[in-house]
C-alpha cells in the first residue's frame, strides 16, 4: 500500500465505458488500452451498471495497473440530465444495487419510444438496430442507435448523429426523468465511493444554476469535478480548475472512452490536472489491481 507521487503528474484515467453500457470494448479491452497508453491509475465507470467491474479489476491486476470500481449515474437536475461519477464504491453495496436497477428499470420503455419516434421520422426498424449494438439488452441507449444510422447511412458519424438526432428538438429524443442528484450522490457514498460531478462543461447551465448545483452537490457530500475531460476545451480545464478551487472540491480527470472513432481522446492521453488542483486520488491508498 503506498500514496502515489506527484499525484497531479499522475497518468490517472478515471471516466470511461466497456460494452457494459454504451462502450464498444469490453473491460479486458479496455484494460489493454489503458495499459499500452501508460495509464497509472484507471476506472470503469459504466452507464448506471457495474456488471464488467470484477473482469476490469481482474485484468488491471494481470495487468499491474491500480484499479478503481467506478459507476456513471444519470441524473436529472433542473429538466437537465447530469452524470455522476462515483470512484472507489464497493459494487455489491446493495442500497447502491438497488438504485441503480431503479434507474435501468426506465432504460427500456425509452428505448422503444425512441425507435418509435424516429419511425416517425422515416427511419423504421431503429430499436431492433440499436439492440444489436447493445451487449447489454437492458441498457440500449442513445449511443446504439446512433452507431444504427451511422450503419444505415443516415450520417456519417455518431458525432453527426447528435448534431442531426437523438437530442431536444430533435427526431428521435424521448425524455426520461433519471435518478435525483440526492439519490445518486447517496447511494455512491453508501457505497463507500466519492462523488463527481461529469464533464461540467457540456452541461447547458448559466452561472447562476451552474452555482447552485455546485452549492446542493457539496450539501450532499460531492466531493470532486471532473476537470481534464474528452469533452473540454484547454481553456475549459483552467475555467473549472478555478471553480473546483473555489468550491472546495478535488479534481478528477478522466477521457470519457467509448471507442476508436467515436471518441475525442485516448484512454490515457490526456494532459496532467493543472497544477492548482488537489487530485481526487490524492490521498487514496492503492494496491496495484485491487483497490
Amino acid at each position: 500500500m503506498q500514496y502515489y507521487p506527484d499525484p497531479t503528474r499522475l497518468n490517472a484515467d478515471l471516466h470511461c465505458h466497456s460494452s457494459e453500457s454504451d462502450g464498444r470494448w469490453s473491460p479486458e479491452e479496455l484494460a489493454a488500452a489503458a495499459a499500452a497508453n501508460g495509464v497509472a491509475l484507471w476506472s470503469l465507470t459504466d452507464h448506471d451498471e457495474v456488471g464488467g467491474i470484477s473482469r476490469a479489476r481482474a485484468a488491471c491486476s494481470s495487468l499491474g495497473i491500480d484499479f478503481v470500481a467506478g459507476v456513471e449515474i444519470s441524473v436529472t437536475w433542473a429538466n437537465e440530465t447530469l452524470h455522476i461519477v462515483g470512484l472507489g464504491i464497493d459494487e455489491t453495496h446493495p442500497v447502491l444495487q438497488e438504485g441503480l436497477q431503479s434507474v435501468r428499470a426506465g432504460r427500456d420503455h425509452r428505448a422503444v419510444e425512441m425507435g418509435a419516434e424516429l419511425a416517425k421520422a422515416g427511419i423504421a426498424g431503429a430499436y431492433e438496430g440499436a439492440l444489436r449494438y447493445a451487449a447489454n439488452p437492458g441498457l440500449v441507449g442513445r449511443t446504439h442507435f446512433a452507431r444504427f444510422l451511422v450503419e444505415q447511412g443516415v450520417c456519417e458519424t455518431v458525432g453527426d448523429v447528435f448534431q442531426r438526432y437523438l437530442v431536444s428538438g430533435k427526431p428521435g429524443y424521448v425524455p426520461h426523468r433519471w435518478a435525483t442528484l440526492t439519490q445518486a450522490v447517496s447511494w455512491i457514498r453508501a457505497a463507500g465511493g466519492q462523488a463527481v460531478i461529469a464533464h461540467p462543461g457540456r452541461y447547458r447551465l448559466n452561472d447562476l444554476l451552474m452555482h447552485a448545483l455546485l452549492e446542493e452537490f457539496k450539501a450532499l457530500g460531492g466531493g470532486a469535478l471532473e476537470v481534464v475531460t474528452g469533452s473540454h476545451t484547454t481553456d475549459q480545464y483552467i475555467r473549472f480548475a478555478r471553480i473546483a478551487l473555489q468550491y472546495d472540491l478535488k479534481a478528477s480527470r478522466g477521457s470519457d472512452f467509448h471507442g476508436p472513432d467515436e471518441s475525442r481522446v485516448a484512454l490515457g492521453t490526456l494532459p496532467p490536472l493543472p497544477d492548482a488542483c488537489v487530485p481526487v486520488w490524492s490521498d487514496w491508498k492503492m494496491s496495484t489491481g485491487s483497490a
